[in-house]
């Protein structure tokens, strides 16, 4: 264990260079206005991460640290504590040797001796017991995440009868104590815990169908009697500010709610349906880290193309992709690598998703008539270096896309499109002028997500004659791929995670002459691979043949024939 420093905490992360002076000086007097821990304050202010003020606090206590969001928990740890002591004293249990009685534990307080000693006591002084020092929040979703909702599920389901009466679901008026009420909050909680992006509410003519969308697959979790989703629906429809008399038509909303330490935000849909209406919400966790552009997992190569795209003072770059296909994921990334002081970053976005620090970030609001042409409008006179646009939908917002980039500015979008190549006609389709697309376009994206293997489960296998085909390999050389199996680690699933595929078009000069003469996609793709485009499936055979993940979650998503003329 290391010694630790009497250096106050302020001063520690100064000479470290996590804050600056001016930082720490409003820090201070904010902590005199509001008095709170200064530590807390500065990751509230945004000066600091809660990953680099957990170091430095291990640092200063002589504790060790650890990343509970990177980190394997052991089963048989978890059961030497109940679930509801670990949620009160805000403790994990994470490795245990029964044969020297020893007990590793994180905590976000080390100094408390009263919960130390609780524990002690209920383990009757058995383990001697080693503290690593965890972030609050990541000791909250950790703790959420290993011992869960699903018993609570259980129990609300089983106090719950069909004939329960409706509760008043009017705001200021409803009882937070309603077993339904309980049970609609525990789903909630249990969706973010398990990292799910969407939730699915679909009557059907006896029951109700929960689903929740986890590492991009539907996955049924919850069969509710069908006389719960009126109270339900009305409820959810009240939260996101919806017309709860409206049936018959779509409707959309949003709401906020903080689970498990996090403020989540919810974007609410509903359709009507034959047999009532079907709800989704969509997850949002702005309190996500932004993912360094070279912790993507992407082939060098790629990599060094997009650091050559970025260079480049001006012109547009687009990312392409279904919905869900990580594309705002990467564009943030993409800005994370760009934002320094000596630079001005402005966003509009439908909605603002993550919390960029020191970017300009705008939400689209309609009613305000602030659509994406005119943000772009009103932002060029705010003197940006960067712009990013969320979504290109319209020939207004392409225009003034391309228009901003003509004036030296970096304009960063999304587009639908099925490909990199597919993005070409589509602009023009939109009503942009081939010789301006070839003029100021630096560079499309185009991705996919993929479910990866398990690391603790996957297996070796050798590859089928088909397999070798399909992927390009050798039909005579033996060759290892690995199989999905499943484990407690991966909820039995087989697959843990996801990452991006990516496929980069970088217009050459050849390219461009051909946009501008309006030639086939036929045609822009033989170009393109004579340039050195390489396709999706490119890099999907690539994670397959690395062990990373299967061919069939890459045929889920990429068709491995698309490089053919």
């Amino acid at each position: 264990m290391n010694p630790g420093t009497d250096q106050p905490l302020g001063q520690l992360l100064l000479h470290r260079g996590y804050i600056s002076q001016e930082q720490l000086q409003i820090a201070v007097q904010e902590q005199g206005r509001h008095p709170q821990l200064l530590g807390n304050l500065l990751v509230r202010l945004g000066f600091v991460s809660e990953s680099h003020l957990r170091d430095i606090l291990a640092e200063k206590l002589g504790q060790e640290s650890i990343d509970l969001d990177q980190t394997v928990i052991s089963p048989a740890a978890l059961q030497l504590l109940p679930g509801t002591l670990a949620r009160r004293l805000q403790v994990l249990p994470l490795a245990v040797n029964f044969d020297a009685h020893h007990l590793s534990l994180a905590i976000a307080a080390p100094n408390d001796l009263d919960t130390l000693d609780q524990v002690r006591t209920h383990l009757k002084n058995e383990y001697r017991i080693s503290l690593r020092l965890a972030s609050p929040s990541e000791l909250r979703r950790a703790i959420a995440n290993h011992y869960g909702s699903g018993q609570a599920i259980t129990q609300l389901l089983q106090a719950l009868e069909p004939d329960t009466p409706a509760i008043d679901i009017l705001p200021n008026a409803a009882d937070h104590n309603s077993p339904l009420l309980q049970l609609l909050d525990a789903l909630l909680a249990e969706a973010a815990q398990q990292g799910a992006s969407d939730i699915h509410f679909e009557p059907e003519s006896s029951f109700l169908r929960i689903r929740y969308r986890l590492d991009g697959v539907l996955r049924q979790t919850h069969t509710l009697h069908r006389s719960f989703w009126p109270t339900l629906l009305v409820r959810l429809k009240v939260m996101s500010g919806m017309n709860i008399a409206e049936t018959r038509a779509p409707q959309d909303g949003h709401f906020s709610l903080m689970l498990n330490g996090r403020n989540l935000d919810f974007r609410t849909a509903t359709h009507p349906t034959l047999h009532g209406e079907n709800l989704v919400l969509r997850l949002l966790d702005r309190q996500k880290g932004i993912v360094p552009l070279d912790q993507l997992g992407l082939a060098p190569h790629m990599l060094q193309t997009l650091h050559e795209i970025m260079a480049k003072p001006e012109g547009v770059v687009l990312i392409t992709g279904p919905t869900g296909s990580g594309k705002t994921t990467t564009l943030y990334a993409l800005l994370h690598h760009l934002n320094r002081e000596a630079v001005n970053i402005m966003t509009l976005e439908d909605p603002v998703e993550y919390l960029l620090p020191q970017v300009r970030q705008t939400s689209v609001n309609e009613n305000a008539r602030l659509d994406f042409a005119s943000g772009i409008r009103s932002m060029m006179r705010q003197d940006p270096d960067i712009i990013l646009v969320g979504e290109i939908r319209d020939r207004d917002t392409a225009e003034m896309a391309f228009r901003a980039a003509m004036t030296g500015h970096q304009v960063y979008a999304t587009l639908h499109a099925n490909s990199a190549i597919g993005a070409l006609p589509r602009l023009i389709d939109i009503g942009i002028a081939p010789e301006l697309l070839a003029e100021n376009l630096n560079g499309v994206l185009a991705q996919r997500l993929v479910r990866l293997l398990c690391p603790h489960c996957k297996r070796p296998a050798s590859a089928t004659l088909d397999e070798r085909q399909r992927l390009g390999l050798p039909l005579d050389q033996e060759v290892v791929l690995y199989r999905a199996m499943g484990c407690d680690a991966c909820d039995q699933q087989g697959f843990r995670g996801r990452r991006a595929i990516l496929e980069i078009l970088r217009p050459s000069q050849a390219l461009d002459e051909l946009i501008v003469q309006r030639a086939s996609p036929r045609s822009l793709r033989r170009q393109a691979l004579t340039d050195g485009y390489r396709p999706l499936s490119q890099d999907g055979k690539r994670l397959v043949i690395d062990g990373a993940t299967t061919l069939d979650e890459i045929l889920r998503v990429a068709d491995l024939t698309e490089h053919l003329i």
